[in-house]
């Protein structure tokens, strides 16, 4: 019996197949762009999160250090708080150093700054785990005995961690606004084909068919046109990506932070996630169309 409802099923869908066959293929096609734009925004939201990650990586707290400082102190003081990823000293011999480097062939400038002529301070250079902890770590480490200044680019971390917010924000709308778009036309999709099998329905119905046995093609052609059209939204987008990437391997132009996303397991996880949108949208709509208009 089981069997033999699930032939019908087949048959009743491949026979709705070809009967609404153009419009069941613009509906995959709507469904494939939506789902194009879908994956669109979520490859870009990846890729912007890791871009700004390595960005949050080159973000320091500069804590500069009064001459009677206790620097183990201060050190274990750094590590005790929740947040920080790494602590490194820098004496101020070694701040020298580093600063004569930036000067470049203008570094005689600094010749007479050697030994005790030295002005720079003792200083430790923080990272935190999140650059949106950077001002709170930086607040309490304000109130560090010897520590007289600490400096780390306010308005340049406010400005990435709202950028990094947004992005955030935008890819969920697009989510749940696309995939809305979809689910309705999928059920525009099933509603012109419940109107079209109408009557055989309501004698289905009077014979004592069950919801399910009524509902169950509606459903399979509702999930194989979702489904067609996630694994076209696929192919688009994974050549896309492809050619970007590497395009953008091979520009001399690529700065160190835009690095596009290559992990296989995150590629195939968002690719993979759209086939099982597309098959999920379609039985959905399926199922509120039938729900809806036709009372089974």
């Amino acid at each position: 019996m089981a069997l033999n409802s699930l032939w019908y099923c087949m048959r009743q869908t491949c026979t709705s197949l070809v009967r609404n066959f153009w419009l069941g293929t613009a509906s995959a096609a709507m469904i494939a762009v939506s789902l194009i734009i879908l994956g669109g925004f979520l490859l870009v939201a990846v890729n912007a999160n890791q871009s700004m990650r390595i960005i949050e990586s080159t973000v320091e707290i500069n804590m500069f250090l009064e001459d009677e400082a206790d620097i183990r102190d201060l050190r274990q003081r750094l590590h005790a708080l929740d947040g920080v990823e790494e602590v490194r000293f820098v004496s101020k011999e070694q701040g020298l150093r580093e600063l004569k480097e930036t000067f470049g062939e203008r570094r005689d400038l600094l010749a007479g700054f050697e030994g005790e002529n030295n002005p720079l301070p003792d200083s430790f250079r923080v990272r935190a785990e999140q650059a949106d902890l950077v001002p709170g770590l930086a607040r309490q480490i304000s109130f560090f005995p010897g520590v007289y200044k600490v400096s780390y680019g306010q308005e340049y971390v406010e400005i990435l961690v709202r950028v990094t917010q947004w992005v955030n924000l935008i890819a969920f709308g697009a989510v749940i606004l696309l995939g809305a778009g979809a689910v309705f036309l999928i059920v525009t999709t099933i509603r012109l084909s419940l109107l079209a099998r109408q009557d055989e329905i309501g004698i289905m119905r009077y014979l004592g068919a069950s919801n399910w046995y009524v509902r169950g093609p509606f459903v399979l052609e509702g999930m194989v046109v979702g489904l067609a059209g996630a694994c076209l939204a696929v192919g688009v987008l994974g050549a896309a990506y492809y050619y970007l990437v590497t395009v953008l391997g091979r520009s001399p132009l690529v700065l160190f932070f835009v690095q596009p996303v290559t992990d296989p397991r995150v590629i195939l996880s968002i690719l993979g996630g759209l086939l099982g949108l597309g098959l999920l949208m379609g039985g959905l709509g399926s199922l509120i169309s039938v729900r809806k208009f036709l009372r089974v």
